[in-house]
Formats: C-alpha cells, structure tokens, sequence
C-alpha cells in the first residue's frame, strides 16, 4: 500500500472513530439532559399543583367551617355541608368529593350516579385501591394521592392528582384533585424536542463526516487545527443559553407567583377578613371568630412565604433599580432571617450595569451567602461593589471558620458550589477567586464591562 494511502487511512480512521464517539456521547447526553429535563419539570408542576389542591381544599375547609365547627351532627346541618361542597367547582373539571370512612360516596358533583354507592373496593385501570388510599391519608393527618379517574370533559381515564383530609367528627373524608393531563403534554414535548435536537446534531455531524471524508480523500491534509476552537465556542455558547434559560424561568415563575396565585390568596384573605368582620360578636360564634382569625394567620403566613419564594426566584429591585439595590435587598433579607450582620457598600459602582453581568453577580452573591449561613458560622459579612468603565467587582468578605477552597468535597457541596460560581464569572469572561484562613475569608468576583456598558 502506498505510502499516501496510509496517511489518509491514519487520518481518516481516527476522525471516524471520534465522530462516532462524539454521536454517541452527544446522544447519550441529550437522552440524560432530557430526562432531567424531564423530571425537573413535572416535579416543578406537580409542586404547584400540590399547593394549588391545597388551597382549594382549605376554600372549602373554610366555607364549610362554620357549619361543621358548629358541634351540630343533625342530617339537616351535613346536607346543607353537601349542598355548598356540590357548588364549589374550579374550572372545567374541578370539584370536591367526599366519602366515608367506609367507602360510602356522599358527594360527587360530576358524577351523582356514584353518591349513595359503596365504593370501598373502586380500583384504577392499574388495580390502585382509590378510595382506600384517599381515606388512609386522609385519616393520617391529609395527603396526597395519584391515580386514573374519568375526566368530566373528555370522559376518558386520565392521570389525577388529589388531596384528602378528614372532618373526623362526621367520620367524612374530603378532598379534591386536579387531572395531570397537561403534565403528560408538557413531559412529551420535552421528549420530541429533545428527539428534534438529537436528529439534528446527528444530521450535522453525518454532514461534517461526508464533508471531512471529501476533504481528506482529495486533498490528502491534516485535521483542521480549528475544530477544537469551534467545539469550544459551542459548548460556551450552549451554557450560556442555559444560564439565560434558567433565569428566564426564573423570571417567568417568580411573575406567576407574585402576580397570580399571591393576588389571588390576597383577594381570599380579604374576603375571609370581611366575613370575619360581618360576623355578630357573640359567644355561639367564638369558635367561627377563632377559625377565622386562625386561617387568616396561616393565609398571611402562605402569602408571605410566596413573596419570599418569588423573591429568591428573581428580585424586582434587580430589573428595576439595579444590582445595587438587589445586593441591599438580599443582606436585610439575610440579616432578618438568620441575625447575621451584612453590611453593604455599593458606593464605588457608579455605573449602570448590563443585565448579563448585574444577574451573574447577584446569583453568585445569593449562593455565597447562602454557604456563609450554613458553613461558615460567622458573625460580619461585608459586601462592597465596585465599577469603572471597564469592570466590575464584587467583593464578599466575612469573619468565619474558613476552609480551603481547592478542597474539591466543598466545591461540591450544596447550591451551585464554589466550582459552578466561578464558572458562571469564567462564562462571562471574568474570574472568581478566594482567599481564606480562620477568622478572614475573602471572595473576589471580577466581570468585564463593555465600553457601551
């Protein structure tokens, strides 16, 4: 064999080798990322949901209060239960059922033909005993339960999540739940995005196998020195859109919170406030004035556990006065729950910053926060930003225990970890650095600024 053929077969083979191993860990990848995808998102939507069903069954847990807190177990005074717990619908298949602790159906809106029916040993396509797991978590304190039930709309068995608790004194057990159907459509086309992407990246790299075959069959050359480069612009490139993804969702989901479900419970509160006014004193309405007072206490404590969630999610001071700002929010933020004292001086940044580098800074100043409260046991941190035209920087220091940050067990502890905070700064072309002994710890992030910025 000539001398020239086997420097192309010596060229040749190695680049097919690598990019069949390249597919292969590219597809490999795409399957993991999308079942983690995946996962995240039905976890993400079933968590709202949860909260959502529990908030529902607390409305009618409300509505009914009055009557059921009353002491009275006349039939008169449990039909007129029935009869509010049958009107109290959400959206199109939304409802509340309740049974007894035998399985006997009481109320069922949707489907009356069941009320009056023994429905103990009522199982899902998948042999799941319904009724009997609702009223096992009911009777442990309220749960949650996932199975296959008609859908009023579609008349089909579709994936439910439910909630049930136990008005223990009636022996009755209540609930509601909503049909996960919107889920399964969410988690497919994940599933055929993620099909999309792998047939594409495939597609590209078939192309670039032809076209580096051609290459180097006719003109017998070495491998472009340039491929590495590009990978490397690629895989920037891809983390980059997942950071601006991640917060992007953030952004959407913190909105949702504040402008939605946190409207809507304050709308609730105020309600049940004027209710609780409109209410004779008197001492037969003692008890209602003291469950009212009590839901009003957990619906301030549920409205401003939301805030704090949406806050941690996206801050509204971040998009609307600044990182400065922000950074003030989160010390007296941080100093209010845990009594460490945080000093901010944000005197130096005279400049206004672009979104990309004001967003890095403040999610790796969250996460160092974070890991001073739960590490580091100390009692000062001090925050100063600073800026010129060119840069800017945030400088965190506190007086803790210290460690050592090459230790790799602590980059990957919790959160996004020391390794993840400096590789947000590096994709943004800054740096990251600590320095810390017992007593004195000091953390530098360091971001360019464009001359426009």
């Amino acid at each position: 064999m000539r001398i020239k053929y086997k420097m192309v077969l010596l060229i040749l083979l190695p680049m097919l080798v690598v990019i069949g191993a390249i597919a292969a860990i590219v597809f490999v990848q795409e399957k993991q990322l999308a079942a983690q995808q995946t996962l995240v998102l039905e976890e993400s939507l079933l968590e709202s949901k949860r909260a959502e069903i529990m908030d529902y069954v607390s409305l009618a847990r409300t509505s009914i209060d009055l009557l059921y807190s009353s002491g009275r177990n006349d039939e008169a005074t449990k039909e007129q239960v029935k009869a509010i717990l049958r009107t109290m619908n959400f959206g199109q298949d939304g409802y509340f059922f309740v049974y007894d602790t035998q399985g006997l159906c009481l109320v069922h809106p949707r489907q009356t033909e069941l009320e009056g029916r023994q429905m103990w040993d009522k199982r899902d396509p998948t042999g799941f005993p319904v009724i009997q797991k609702l009223i096992e978590a009911a009777q442990q304190g309220g749960g949650f339960q996932r199975y296959l039930w008609i859908k009023p709309t579609s008349g089909k068995e579709t994936d439910k999540l439910a909630y049930a608790v136990l008005l223990d004194r009636w022996g009755w057990m209540m609930g509601t739940g909503i049909y996960l159907d919107d889920v399964a459509a969410a988690k497919a086309k994940i599933s055929q995005e993620s099909d999309k992407r792998i047939h594409g990246v495939m597609r590209s790299l078939a192309v670039t196998a032809v076209l580096a075959i051609l290459i180097v069959v006719a003109c017998a050359v070495a491998v472009n020195l340039s491929e590495q480069r590009s990978a490397d612009a690629k895989l920037t490139a891809m983390a980059r859109r997942v950071v601006t993804s991640q917060e992007d969702e953030r952004t959407r989901i913190a909105r949702e919170l504040h402008d939605g479900i946190s409207q809507q419970l304050v709308s609730t509160k105020y309600q049940i406030e004027l209710a609780q006014f409109q209410l004779p004193e008197s001492d037969e309405n003692r008890a209602a004035q003291q469950a009212l007072e009590k839901g009003l206490d957990g619906l301030g404590d549920t409205i401003a556990e939301i805030r704090r969630i949406s806050h941690d999610l996206r801050s509204s001071l971040l998009d609307n006065l600044g990182l400065p700002a922000a950074l003030g929010q989160l010390a007296n933020d941080v100093a209010a729950h845990t009594g460490l004292e945080v000093r901010v001086d944000v005197s130096r940044c005279q400049h206004k910053l672009p979104d990309t580098p004001a967003i890095t800074l403040f999610r790796i100043a969250q996460e160092a926060l974070t890991n001073i409260v739960k590490h580091a046991a100390a009692r000062q941190v001090d925050l100063l930003l600073s800026s010129d035209r060119r840069s800017v920087a945030l400088t965190i220091t506190d007086d803790g225990r210290g460690f050592a940050p090459e230790a790799e067990t602590y980059a990957q502890s919790g959160g996004i970890g020391l390794r993840n905070m400096r590789e947000r700064a590096e994709l943004e072309g800054g740096s990251l650095h600590i320095v810390s002994q017992p007593g004195h710890t000091v953390l530098l992030a360091t971001l360019p600024l464009s001359e426009a910025g």
